[in-house]
């Protein structure tokens, strides 16, 4: 299973953005997918997120500016990113949990996997 992020790119403070982060290979389902960043000298933190249970979270920096959604049709996760601030540069990864089928058998395995991350620049 691999992922595929993009969308990123240099916005001014006020600016939208919007990320996907399409899911390829061999897979029985997703069952929870998510959004970080990290920030040159900082921790990966966690965006906003789709949880197994079906809910989503989002960080609280980005509550009212960000939106998580999914196309379960075109495999893909995205994020709105609206009103953007020089604080919300960073590279944005995806992630996924799920289960795949391990071939040739019928056993089935979780996963978890991550994009190789695209670049968000904001500037002031």
């Amino acid at each position: 299973v691999q992922l595929q992020a993009s969308g990123g790119g240099l916005v001014q403070a006020g600016g939208s953005l919007r990320l996907s982060c399409v899911a390829s290979g061999r897979y029985f389902s997703i069952n929870a997918a998510g959004w970080y960043r990290q920030a040159p000298g900082k921790v990966r933190e966690l965006v906003a997120e789709f949880t197994r249970g079906g809910q989503t979270n989002y960080a609280d920096s980005v509550k009212g500016r960000f939106t998580i959604s999914r196309d379960n049709a075109k495999n893909t996760v995205y994020l709105q990113m609206n009103s953007l601030k020089p604080e919300d540069t960073a590279v944005y990864y995806c992630n996924a949990e799920g289960t795949q089928v391990v071939l040739p058998t019928t056993r089935l395995s979780d996963f978890n996997v991550w994009g190789q991350g695209t670049q968000v620049t904001v500037s002031s």
